[in-house]
């Protein structure tokens, strides 16, 4: 570790929370030379990255803005190669795949292959016997606990401290700076702070305001398993989707409800989802889900995450509100984050993820 004053010194850095944004922009911070700490309130990655899909696209990405396509386009672009590079670090498998997808019931098929084309988006119009379906052959996915474990590793690896069951509580402030952060049981100095704790951001510190306009989005999975290679491909309809894994394991999923931060399942959404699913692919009429969770997105207006320097202090940043796709857009918040922290020019215009703009955003009446 350098010491301050030295000629190659970078600002150390404490980040607020383990999940895929505080992995992600650590990790980014560690290779551009600084020491970084991270500070999880849990379990590194055991909330929302780790309850979710990982399919690697906005579902439809045709129905969102263009800000939220922005940064997950940039990351698809390079996720294989981000991917690759956490394994080597880590010498652990994060199963990064390049499945496909295939969507049914979509009614706007020819807006949604013109957006694809527009965006150098691979899409094709097929014809089956069951009805029209785009297929979109670049879409990949990866098993996001298995990332999560690869990240921290990565990170670990590269000289990154990691303290978990360590809620930030309470502040010192001098001015506009944040000078240190103090948990239950330590305190912890740094030059900057970067706020990345998803479905919590929302939630103001003492002296230190929530994001504005993030909450907790319960999202219910289902869990089945099958015969390796009976699904190759991602399955969509009407809002359900179906991810198979390599092993034979299968994801069905996934709900949206606005309840708190109750992590609670209920037999009448498994039973839906079961039959949804089955409805999507028979086999799975015959079978038990062999698990059934519930996961808590940091939801925010239209998807689009705040990245940005926090409005009270010079010297601490915010990374949250990816609601359903923060494993998706991981690789480009963390870049632009890191950009702003160093006053880099960014690779995307910034305006659409700043604080202002979240401030601006409103809920619809439905998450």
């Amino acid at each position: 570790m350098r010491k301050p004053g030295h000629p190659d010194s970078k600002p150390s850095i404490v980040v607020l929370g383990a999940g895929i944004s505080g992995l992600s922009t650590a990790l980014a911070l560690l290779k551009r030379g600084h020491d970084v700490t991270l500070l999880e309130r849990g379990e590194v990655g055991a909330e929302a990255s780790w309850a979710g899909g990982g399919i690697l696209s906005p579902l439809l990405p045709w129905h969102y803005s263009e800000a939220l396509a922005a940064l997950a386009l940039r990351s698809m672009a390079g996720y294989a190669d981000w991917v690759s590079d956490i394994e080597t670090l880590s010498e652990r498998h994060a199963e990064y795949w390049r499945c496909g997808m295939q969507v049914s019931g979509e009614a706007r098929l020819g807006e949604a292959l013109a957006w694809c084309e527009a965006h150098g988006l691979a899409a094709q119009h097929m014809l089956t016997q069951t009805g029209e379906r785009l297929w979109l052959p670049d879409i990949a996915q990866v098993r996001n606990p298995r990332l999560i474990m690869a990240l921290r590793a990565a990170v670990l690896r590269l000289g990154g401290i990691i303290h978990t069951h360590s809620a930030v509580e309470t502040l010192t402030i001098r001015a506009r700076e944040v000078v240190a952060v103090h948990a239950a049981r330590n305190s912890y100095a740094a030059d900057r702070f970067v706020v990345a704790t998803g479905a919590w951001s929302g939630i103001a510190l003492p002296s230190l305001a929530g994001v504005p306009n993030i909450r907790p989005i319960r999202g219910q999975m289902l869990l089945f398993k099958l015969e390796p290679g009976m699904l190759d491909t991602i399955l969509y309809r009407q809002g359900l989707y179906l991810i198979p894994r390599r092993d034979g394991h299968v994801l069905a999923g996934s709900t949206l409800e606005d309840a708190g931060f109750d992590k609670t399942t209920d037999d009448a959404t498994c039973q839906r989802l079961h039959a949804e699913a089955a409805e999507l692919l028979p086999v799975l009429g015959g079978l038990e889900p062999i698990r059934h969770w519930a996961g808590l997105r940091p939801g925010s207006p239209e998807n689009i995450p705040v990245i940005d320097r926090h409005p009270h202090f010079d010297n601490v940043f915010v990374n949250v509100g990816h609601y359903r796709y923060g494993v998706t857009m991981a690789p480009a918040s963390a870049e632009l984050l890191i950009d702003l922290m160093e006053d880099r020019t960014p690779a995307l215009d910034p305006a659409p993820y700043r604080w202002q703009a979240a401030l601006e955003r409103n809920w619809t009446d439905s998450p």
